[in-house]
C-alpha cells in the first residue's frame, strides 16, 4: 500500500485528512501488514495517557511489529471507528483527530466504545508524529485485560499480599 499515491492527482502526496482515515480504518479492517507503511521511516508515536506509560514507537519496523504482533488475548473485537472529526490547524502537516472505536467482542457479544483523540503530523503523505490519546481502561475493558491492567498498576507490595 503506497500511502503516497493521490488518486486525484494532486501533488502525489494523501492528505492528512486521507492518512488518518486510513490508519483507523486499516486498524479495524486490516490488513495490518501494511498499516505501518503509513509511517514515515524514522517517528516519533506516543500513547501519553497509557497507565503504563510504554516507550515511544520510533520507526516503521517497530510500528509493523505492533501492528502485526498477535493480541496476547483471546478476544476478537469486531469495530469500526465512529464520530470522527477531523479539525485542520494553522500548520498544514497537523490535524487533530477526535473518533471512537465502537463494536462488539466477538466471543461475548458485548458491545464498547474506546473513545480517542489523535494529534498526527504528516508529511509527505506519511506520518511523522502521533500522539494518540486513548481510552486504555476502556480498551482494556474491551480486551478483556482490565484485571491484568490493574495488577499491573498496582504497587508491588500491594500485589505481594
Amino acid at each position: 500500500m503506497d500511502s503516497r499515491v493521490d488518486p486525484d492527482g494532486g501533488d502525489g502526496h494523501s492528505s492528512p485528512r486521507d492518512v488518518f482515515l486510513r490508519l483507523v480504518n486499516g486498524v479495524c479492517e486490516g490488513p495490518y501488514e501494511n498499516l505501518a507503511d503509513l509511517y514515515a521511516e524514522q517517528t516519533h508515536v506516543t500513547h501519553p495517557f497509557h497507565p503504563l506509560n510504554p516507550p515511544p514507537l520510533l520507526s516503521r519496523s517497530e510500528l509493523h511489529e505492533h501492528f502485526t504482533a498477535p493480541p496476547p488475548f483471546a478476544r476478537t473485537l469486531n469495530r469500526k471507528p465512529v464520530n470522527i472529526i477531523i479539525h485542520d490547524t494553522a500548520d498544514p502537516e497537523v490535524i487533530v483527530a477526535e473518533f471512537a472505536y465502537q463494536g462488539h467482542v466477538e466471543e461475548t457479544g458485548e458491545a464498547f466504545t474506546v473513545p480517542c483523540v489523535f494529534v498526527l503530523r504528516i508529511r509527505d503523505g506519511l506520518i511523522v508524529e502521533s500522539r494518540d490519546y486513548i481510552d486504555h481502561i476502556a480498551s482494556a475493558r474491551a480486551w478483556g485485560q482490565l484485571e491484568s491492567l490493574l495488577t499491573a498498576l498496582r504497587p508491588s507490595s500491594e500485589v505481594d499480599r
